[in-house]
């Protein structure tokens, strides 16, 4: 059975993006076709991006990067939770992904975007960025608009259309994470953290 990791895009304190990444958990939890888990960009504690070596030529040292790096090689798959600030993608999460190279090949990824327009200029992004992995970015695609899915710009309350968006990308993550196995097991094992 995959393992899908749901990422939390935001480190900010009175983030929303812990209620979002809760439902899309909720919403997986009912499948029977996947196993989920919640990551948390905050458990890493990731300073700004300082490894001599990059790590696509096996550069990830400290001790967060690695245990970044290990959370991101136990996933098959990825639902990224993202806010767009400034139209732009959060710079936590930005930083994180780079932390991060052979780990993310072979996987897809399901983008969950929210802010003022739908997050949509920070789930662009991450599209340009998944493509550099080699992680394959699902067409479906859930942008929460602070007006129409929280109330008062701040309470997450959800539109139905938003429910049924989650669960089309939870559909596609999971059969396109499955079609990737032969990928990821024809690959050579992550390089060496």
């Amino acid at each position: 059975m995959p393992r899908i990791g749901i990422i939390i895009g935001s480190t900010r304190p009175r983030r929303l993006g812990a209620h979002v990444a809760a439902w899309v958990s909720d919403a997986a939890a009912a499948r029977d076709d996947a196993s989920f888990e919640l990551i948390d960009l905050r458990d890493f504690a990731l300073p700004h991006f300082d490894q001599v070596t990059p790590p696509a030529m096996g550069g990830t040292q400290s001790e967060p990067a690695q245990a970044w790096a290990s959370a991101v090689e136990a996933c098959d798959g990825y639902v990224f939770v993202t806010p767009e600030y400034n139209q732009w993608l959060p710079a936590a999460l930005k930083n994180a992904l780079d932390f991060v190279f052979a780990e993310w090949a072979n996987k897809a990824a399901g983008i969950v975007s929210y802010g003022v327009a739908g997050g949509l200029g920070a789930a662009g992004q991450l599209r340009q960025m998944c493509g550099a992995f080699g992680i394959a970015d699902i067409p479906a695609q859930v942008t929460l608009t602070l007006a129409a899915d929280f109330e008062n710009m701040s309470e997450f309350r959800p539109r139905p259309a938003s429910t049924a968006a989650l669960n089309r990308l939870l559909d596609q993550v999971v059969a396109w994470t499955s079609a990737l196995d032969p990928l990821r097991a024809a690959a050579p094992p992550a390089l060496a953290h």
